[in-house]
């Protein structure tokens, strides 16, 4: 009955196969392949002087953009494309260009070599600044040079360019900036909206405009909500500047949400907006505009706009826009930059604003590691009552902050409250947590809190040691440093500590890891005095040590939330045709890594189409249930030994063809030693030997993947006193087994599977990546389906 069962299964993996597919909503391959298209279209158009055709008398603006396009859409500055194009902006002397062009300029030498071009980027900054209105009606604004007033297209790619140059250390004039505020904040509409020049109707990409204008404003000028006085920290002050008019524009914005049309204008400059859009949502660190996921249905209306996956450009339905340069330019912007991966979200909860006292913290740790990774990171701000668990899983870290108690007081919000994040964690997500500005009340509702989050009592707040990964995960914390940063707690869940917990110290000379990021500046340091600012130091390390700790420096894409639909197994999940398989119930730590196998089955069903049953079994080696499976899933981390009765009901099962696909999980030796002996034992004739290299279980044999070379970490410590590091090699799997007759019947890797499978990317763990790890698994399975 099992072997029939095993082909009706398969049978059903190749039916479908064949079968042809409905058109499937957008996936992150298909924006990735649209970006490389639209890059290759505009590679095309380009001359051989380096310039692209230029348009509506911006002589170098059309360049420029292009240029800005490709580098973010993954070009290489040392492309031949890109140093032809630098080259060409390089050599133009004109003192009559215009803003757009002088804009554009910046931000694509900010882009492509800071470092080479900062005296350049700093000559075209102080051109902007003399260019600036300083007086009339329009003070505060920029118009086209030498014609005309202030308008507010001008004045948002001014302050786009001042921004960038900031970013990468060239000074702008404070001046500018409040001249700028005070402009935006004078010519926004009574209805929450700005329009092309103060006074006119609001639309939605001046509307756009505003909002980022003001949001870059008050990020250089705005006082922190911390301050220093001498050698004194004093956090969690009273706020005192008001982002009022940026919650109008975006009030007004979501509600007049669009992306078929730029709202206020229908088709005019539809992808003109589309890319002040995505700088919106990315600015104010949203998800959401409104109820619409911005990224999400934007980059749906694009892939559609395009007519096609085979059509490498766009133009739009607008007179200028239908200038195919200018149009695909622009929609890569928003698609690429849209892509940016989060790196961690700020929880939103309770009522007012305590939970976000140091409005700067994370975004001023978002920037540090930026600089430090080299790399683009966003972070975002998550509405923790309303979020569903899939909202949070695209966030690696969830930064949950405040004082009072955080616990709503219904109850049927705090079950969903533990459920939501339980399920977060379930899915590989990490914590991270901390009380401050006396947050009494908040220690005692979180502790509750994570009782009800983790109810076995296995899973309990520890004391984090300093000698635990997360102190030096990327960098270095003399003891004397550490004494001046809170305590650490943490819950040890799945591969690795995935809550940490830093409760409010209430201590002179220990201060909130909110409250130390909320006055570093990166890119723009203030000047503090050398013991203050070894404490800031300080804590931006024990951040950053934190991120890499809980992400392993592995960050996906903003583009891979598009795939986190749930994927139903074709048929449902009951009938003979499913596919059960269970795990193995042993004395050597069994349930370390609980949703690895999940994680794998949901893999088959949606890369395989197999009909499978994702609901976690467990079946005990003596059990007569045994005899049901066909194969079962064994992992641990801790060293075992058998009894003889398991011993032989082992080798009963293997003997009338069962099979065992066994890991250590984080490559535990104990774990790995104790398999072999127990398998040399339960199977003396055939005990483990390694898979040859070219074995078609590691091919496309068995309709899986070809595994001849695959990536695994290999974690490399200097000791206590160095950084950890995880080095990658691409290394064939090196995988075990007991062949009897002419299968395996046991695949074993000795090098972790389920902690990736898990999606926890500690960086603790020698073993293959996320998408190794499946891979590999969707090959043992499919091979022990044709058995």
């Amino acid at each position: 009955m099992r072997r029939l069962v095993v082909c009706v299964v398969l049978g059903a993996v190749l039916v479908a196969a064949r079968m042809p597919s409905a058109r499937a909503e957008i996936t992150a391959a298909a924006v990735r392949e649209a970006i490389e298209r639209g890059a290759t279209f505009l590679k095309r158009q380009q001359r051989p002087d380096g310039s692209w055709p230029e348009w509506a008398g911006q002589n170098g603006g059309m360049t420029a953009l292009c240029t800005l396009a490709l580098l973010n859409s993954g070009v290489e500055p040392d492309d031949d494309s890109i140093r032809r194009a630098l080259a060409y902006l390089r050599n133009r002397n004109n003192t009559r260009e215009k803003t757009y062009v002088r804009s554009l300029m910046i931000m694509a030498f900010c882009r492509a070599q800071p470092d080479t071009e900062k005296l350049r980027i700093a000559e075209y900054v102080r051109w902007l600044e003399q260019r600036q209105i300083t007086r009339g009606e329009h003070q505060g604004a920029w118009s086209y040079p030498f014609q005309g007033d202030g308008d507010n297209s001008n004045t948002q790619f001014a302050m786009l360019a001042l921004h960038e140059a900031e970013r990468i250390g060239v000074a702008v004039n404070p001046q500018t900036w409040a001249l700028a505020k005070q402009y935006w904040t004078k010519s926004q509409n009574r209805d929450g909206s700005w329009g092309y020049k103060p006074g006119d109707p609001g639309t939605g990409s001046m509307t756009c405009a505003g909002i980022t204008s003001l949001v870059i404003a008050n990020d250089k000028i705005d006082p922190a909500d911390a301050r220093v006085e001498g050698e004194q920290i004093h956090c969690c002050q009273p706020k005192k500047p008001s982002d009022e008019p940026i919650q109008r524009g975006l009030g007004w914005l979501g509600r007049n949400f669009a992306v078929t049309q730029n709202p206020g204008r229908g088709p005019a400059w539809l992808l003109y907006y589309l890319y002040g859009l995505e700088r919106t949502g990315r600015l104010t660190n949203r998800r959401f505009i409104g109820t619409e996921d911005w990224y999400r249905v934007g980059a749906d209306w694009l892939l559609r706009m395009k007519g096609g996956p085979l059509t490498d450009r766009w133009s739009g339905p607008f007179t200028f826009e239908k200038n195919e340069c200018l149009a695909t330019s622009f929609a890569l912007l928003f698609l690429s930059k849209g892509r940016w991966p989060v790196l961690m979200s700020k929880l939103k909860h309770g009522r007012g604003e305590d939970w976000d006292r140091h409005r700067h913290d994370v975004g001023n740790l978002t920037r540090y590691t930026e600089l430090k990774w080299k790399r683009d990171l966003i972070w975002q701000v998550i509405d923790l009552p309303s979020a569903t668990v899939d909202d949070l899983v695209p966030s690696p870290v969830l930064y949950y902050c405040g004082s009072e108690n955080p616990l709503p007081e219904d109850p049927a919000a705090l079950k969903d409250l533990a459920d939501k994040l339980r399920g977060y964690l379930d899915r590989g997500g990490f914590l991270l947590v901390e009380g401050y500005c006396g947050g009494a009340a908040f220690d005692a509702g979180f502790r509750k809190l994570m009782e009800m989050v983790f109810p076995e009592p296995e899973y309990r707040l520890q004391r984090i040691d300093p000698d635990h990964p997360i102190w030096r995960a990327e960098e270095l914390i003399s003891p004397e440093s550490m004494k001046n940063l809170p305590p650490l707690l943490g819950i040890e869940f799945g591969c690795r500590t995935s809550v940490a917990y830093a409760p409010d110290a209430q201590d002179e000379k220990r201060h909130p890891l909110s409250c130390l990021w909320e006055l570093s500046r990166p890119g723009r340091e203030t000047k503090y005095p050398a013991s203050v600012q070894k404490q800031i130091d300080a804590g931006l390390s024990l951040g950053i040590n934190i991120l890499a700790y809980a992400t392993n420096r592995e960050l996906q894409g903003g583009e891979t939330r598009l795939d986190l639909a749930k994927v139903k197994p074709p048929g449902g999940e009951s009938g003979r045709a499913t596919l059960y398989v269970p795990s193995l119930r042993h004395p050597g730590g069994c349930n370390a890594a609980p949703r690895a196998l999940t994680n794998l089955l949901q893999a088959a069903a949606e890369n395989l189409k197999l009909r499978v049953s994702v609901e976690p079994r467990e079946v005990g080696i003596t059990d007569p249930a045994l005899f049901d499976y066909h194969i079962v899933f064994m992992h641990g981390r801790n060293r075992f030994t058998l009894t003889e009765a398991e011993r032989k009901q082992l080798r009963t099962y293997l003997q009338r063809g069962g099979m065992i696909f066994a890991n250590a999980i984080c490559a535990s030796k104990q774990f790995a030693d104790s398999l072999r002996r127990e398998m040399q034992l339960v199977y003396p004739e055939q005990p483990l030997k390694p898979i040859p290299k070219d074995d078609p279980l590691l091919t496309t044999f068995f309709g899986g993947f070809d595994l001849s070379t695959v990536t695994r970490h290999d974690p490399q410590s200097g000791g206590a006193k160095q950084p950890l590091r995880a080095l990658s090699r691409k290394v064939p799997p090196e995988l075990e087994g007991v062949k009897i007759g002419e299968h395996y019947a046991v695949i074993f890797s000795p090098y972790d599977l389920s902690c990736a499978l898990e999606k926890q990317d500690t960086m603790e763990c020698q073993g293959y990546t996320r998408q190794d790890a499946a891979r590999i698994g969707l090959n043992v399975l499919l091979y022990s389906l044709q058995q």
